[in-house]
């Protein structure tokens, strides 16, 4: 069985998703079909891999040889296409974060429900290999009681990385650093630790001219009583630095760090395993790029998942949870006030037209 994708949205990031469809490199999954309103970069994806290439969406989701669609489009589009890829009864594989509101988000999984296709968020960091060998040893029990949990994002974005779409850093299609570049560290941190009760953050908008933040700290409270504390930016200058989850608990620590969650930093535990002393040598990798090599075991699993019908890791549900934490962080950041989760946004601006 052989899952035919569709991209719709030939921007940055769409570069690492045709390679790996086009490219042969995910098994039982091909490109069938390109689509973007910029013609030059739809075409230039297309002639690559030798697909057809679409200028209109309407056009595009009417193909019958698509059966996926990885909605690759800015973030404050992702409500509308995404449903329009599920009324024309395409599985959906869309991009971080799912959408900028919660409503949204809801409005989502719920037309995927009606059309009876599946919804993939992606999280490629949870498929590095040094993650999965982290939450090996959390389900194993290995860390005990979890004290603290540290997310860093320290990266690079300059003002012509801004520039290059005149979507990035708006309030209405994409936020900042939280929403786009530390979202994928954000749902690693709950994915390890757990359920958050409280959030509290703050943001200046240091270097970029955009309208969201460029630099973001946060505290949090888990339920489980660990506490969290999130540093991100895309300030750091003149490259990037890191892209870091460190795990503190009562029985061990673990530290991944690299500019892309993918090198094991620290490894350690009380109770020791003879196969410990091996670990910063077997599951550290070196990844091309701050998105690292987890989109191909993110893809696989897609497919496993459609092939088999096996559940996602990252549905609907999981993205909206790490989409609920940011959106608490946003109020928290404009009411200078701690956030409880679950809670009604009242004056976080992410998703909102000016």
């Amino acid at each position: 069985m052989m899952i035919r994708f569709g991209l719709l949205g030939c921007g940055r990031i769409a570069k690492r998703h045709s390679d790996l469809l086009g490219g042969n490199h995910i098994d039982r999954a091909t490109l069938a079909a390109v689509c973007d309103p910029v013609a030059a970069r739809a075409d230039a994806i297309a002639s690559r891999y030798g697909v057809p290439a679409h200028y209109d969406i309407e056009d595009f989701l009417a193909r019958k040889d698509i059966d996926a669609v990885a909605v690759l489009t800015p973030s404050g589009m992702h409500p509308q296409h995404v449903i329009a890829c599920a009324r024309a009864g395409k599985h959906v594989v869309v991009e971080k974060p799912m959408a900028l509101r919660l409503q949204d988000a809801d409005d989502m999984m719920r037309a995927c429900d009606l059309a009876g296709v599946k919804l993939f968020v992606v999280k490629q960091n949870r498929f590095n290999v040094p993650v999965v060998k982290a939450r090996e040893a959390l389900e194993a029990g290995r860390f005990g009681r979890l004290v603290l949990g540290t997310v860093r994002v320290r990266w690079c974005r300059d003002q012509a990385y801004y520039d290059q779409d005149d979507w990035r850093g708006t309030w209405a299609f994409d936020g900042g650093v939280l929403s786009n570049q530390a979202s994928h560290h954000v749902d690693m941190l709950e994915w390890f630790f757990g359920d958050v009760v409280s959030v509290h953050a703050r943001a200046i908008t240091a270097l970029a001219r955009i309208e969201a933040e460029d630099t973001a700290v946060a505290t949090l409270k888990f339920r489980s009583g660990a506490l969290g504390i999130i540093e991100a930016t895309t300030a750091a200058r003149p490259r990037d630095l890191e892209g870091s989850l460190s795990i503190l608990g009562e029985r061990g620590t673990v530290e991944i760090a690299g500019f892309a969650v993918n090198q094991i930093r620290h490894w350690s535990f009380v109770d020791e395993l003879p196969s410990d002393k091996d670990v910063l040598e077997k599951y550290s990798v070196n990844p091309p790029n701050v998105y690292g090599f987890g989109h191909q075991a993110y893809y696989q699993h897609v497919i496993d998942c459609l092939v088999h019908q096996h559940a996602a890791l990252v549905d609907g549900i999981e993205g909206r949870k790490s989409l609920e934490l940011i959106s608490a962080l946003y109020e928290s950041i404009e009411t200078g006030e701690e956030v409880p989760l679950h809670f009604t946004p009242r004056l976080c601006r992410l998703g909102v037209t000016p």
